[in-house]
């Protein structure tokens, strides 16, 4: 699976791209050192196979990487941040 970093002054996405089919995580820049993680978007054809969970962990790794946190308003994210304790060094919220 590869995933790739679209930015823009103002947030930007990860997206996913497996079997000919696109997924997303959606995000907005509040600030150079926090993100709010605002939406994730898996199509119907690429559900239970792990999209999801990888484009949350490239988010956390990325955070790491910049040295931001991460401020979980999407849904999704958030129940994935709470179950994953070792992320917590980047959850902000």
């Amino acid at each position: 699976m590869d995933i790739t970093n679209q930015e823009t002054a103002s947030g930007g996405r990860y997206v996913a791209e497996l079997e000919g089919h696109e997924a997303e995580m959606t995000y907005s820049r509040t600030s150079p050192k926090l993100v709010i993680i605002d939406h994730t978007g898996v199509p119907d054809a690429l559900r239970g196979k792990g999209v999801g969970q990888a484009l949350a962990l490239h988010a956390v790794e990325e955070a790491r990487k910049g040295g931001w946190k991460i401020f979980p308003l999407c849904p999704f994210f958030k129940a994935q941040s709470q179950r994953h304790e070792e992320w917590r060094d980047v959850i902000n919220g």
